[in-house]
């Protein structure tokens, strides 16, 4: 039973970090890389950045996740990603501190006003700062349970010659500590259990320091293995690096474990804040260690993890960081992102096959296939990483933007199908055949080849900005094309029956391009029809498009 009590209260210890590290991730996550972002300037602001990061998020993981993905995409250097990682080394240890002092009572005050905030209605700041509260509560909550579950143990037969037996050994007690936060993925809740185990006697000082200093090794292991890629060594120097300044400030401390333990009664007898101080100036005094041989470790890492230079894949997704998806706002950021850079292809591929089909280039034609498949990749990239996404909780507002990047995701891949399976096509049967526009022909598609390009700039920038009078402009361009669809088809057929040998060759042709033109713009303006039903201007729309194409349709018998 007290095994089981002990199990219990560790799970509920992890459950409240995980609570109180997801509300702060969903009330403050748009700015926490503001705060990052600001702190690059120098060390020192740079410290500051990740110490406060680390001190709301109480996880140096995700500090580290956040800080190798700046490091990924070029945004940060690496001597201020590692002060970054000095600061959320530090950081971590202040809950800690915190905690150390008899706070179980503020617990119930916590669950009330965290379970008032929580039930305010839809999801708000204020929603998620009650997760906090609550994540909060249940941590307190899992410390007594953890010091009333120790206490009666510590009597028990032989439970004191086993603790002794395995931590013994100061080599020992660092692995094991190492271990334990590698396995629970928090030094937060693993010295916190150590606290628990020194104040109820359960191991001696010696072995709750030696305990710390493993707690703190371990902290540094995780992100090696979760924000790296195989692929680029690079992407290991900033985890390398808060593995070294750990593993040095162990190695230069550890032979003095017993001196140290053997003072720490006479200078704070409750065993558990002389733990938790302990874990705060090991922290303290590594940061001051390092922050002025940062350049040195920065230059060694690089000449050990040089960067791998290899083309890029352009099939790759380049925004969609799996670590941002437990933060909502963050991570339909990078889904946009990637959605624009899967529009700069169907961008190129629409500019080349028009290019292609008029200079008759077989080449162009091979290369817009191959941009196809491109697309395909990353329209299936785009869908799954959102999907991974809405598998979590979303407001309103975020589930909206989330079906709005799927829908213009498959519009744009539906776009990339039409140019590769019918544009292209058409521009080899042109080549093939040796069919040559006429100037009036071949001017009438490039101006509504042109008008198309435009409305797709068009359409990347309503679909980042929302600009309800730039949606009313695309969706009115669409009338106006479809009306200068029907005048081109009037004048080809003018020349047709001139009997323009030009025009007799490739009157299919000429027709076609223009349907498939008219087509990708309809995906195109697919883009507007969120911004103007969130304006509450869909339906008077659809109303005058009825009337408009009504109007269109040529009388019966004609």
């Amino acid at each position: 039973m007290v095994l089981l009590d002990l199990m219990g209260g560790v799970a509920l210890l992890l459950w409240g970090l995980h609570m109180v590290h997801s509300g702060i991730l969903r009330a403050f996550g748009p700015h926490l890389r503001q705060l990052l972002a600001k702190g690059l300037g120098n060390r020192f602001t740079a410290f500051a950045a990740g110490l406060g990061l680390t001190a709301l998020l109480q996880s140096s993981t995700a500090t580290a996740l956040i800080t190798s993905s700046f490091t990924a995409e070029g945004i940060v250097s690496l001597v201020p990603a590692l002060a970054i990682m000095l600061g959320a080394n530090v950081g971590t240890t202040l809950i800690v501190q915190v905690l150390s002092f008899n706070v179980a009572a503020v617990a119930p005050v916590l669950f009330i006003i965290g379970l008032v905030a929580f039930r305010s209605g839809p999801r708000s700041r204020i929603k998620d700062l009650g997760r906090v509260a609550i994540g909060l509560g249940l941590m307190l909550l899992a410390l007594h349970i953890l010091i009333d579950t120790l206490a009666p143990a510590e009597s028990a037969p032989g439970a004191r010659v086993f603790m002794n037996a395995i931590t013994g050994d100061p080599v020992l007690c660092i692995l094991i500590g190492a271990v334990v936060t590698w396995a629970v993925h928090s030094s937060v809740a693993s010295v916190l259990l150590i606290m628990s185990l020194a104040y109820a006697h359960f191991v001696t000082p010696f072995a709750a320091l030696a305990l710390v200093l493993g707690a703190n090794l371990g902290s540094a292991i995780n992100p090696i293995f979760e924000g790296t890629r195989r692929d680029n060594p690079a992407s290991y120097r900033l985890p390398l690096g808060n593995l070294i300044n750990r593993l040095v400030g162990i190695l230069l401390v550890a032979p003095f474990l017993r001196p140290i333990s053997e003072s720490l009664p006479g200078l704070q007898p409750d065993l558990a804040k002389a733990t938790a101080a302990f874990h705060i100036a090991f922290n303290v005094g590594t940061a001051a260690l390092f922050i002025g041989v940062l350049d040195s470790l920065a230059r060694l890492l690089k000449t050990l993890l040089p960067k791998r230079v290899k083309e890029a894949d352009p099939s790759r997704p380049r925004y969609l960081d799996e670590s941002a998806l437990e933060t909502p706002s963050l991570a339909l950021a990078d889904a946009s992102r990637e959605t624009l850079h899967m529009g700069d292809h169907v961008e190129v591929m629409l500019r080349k096959v028009m290019a292609a089909m008029m200079n008759d280039d077989r080449a162009l034609v091979d290369e817009v296939s191959r941009m196809d498949n491109r697309v395909d990749k990353l329209d299936e990239a785009i869908k799954l990483y959102v999907t991974k996404l809405t598998r979590g909780s979303l407001d309103e507002r975020e589930g909206k933007r989330a079906m709005e990047i799927v829908s213009f995701a498959i519009n744009l891949e539906h776009i990339g199908d039409i140019i590769d399976k019918n544009l292209s096509e058409l521009a080899t049967k042109k080549i093939k055949r040796r069919f040559q526009f006429s100037p009036e022909g071949a001017e009438e598609l490039s101006a509504f080849h042109k008008r198309v390009m435009d409305s797709l700039r068009i359409a990347f920038g309503i679909f980042m900005s929302g600009d309800v009078n730039e949606a009313r402009k695309l969706l009115a361009e669409k009338t106006a094309l479809r009306n200068t669809e029907l005048a081109a088809i009037e004048r080809h057929l003018d020349r047709l029956r001139e009997g323009r040998p030009e025009t007799l060759e490739t009157t299919s042709l000429h027709l076609d391009v223009l349907r498939d033109l008219r087509r990708i713009h309809s995906h195109i303006c697919s883009v507007a029809y969120p911004v103007l039903d969130a304006a509450g201007e869909l339906e008077a729309y659809r109303a005058v498009e009825s009337e408009v194409t009504a109007a269109s349709l040529p009388a019966p018998g004609h």
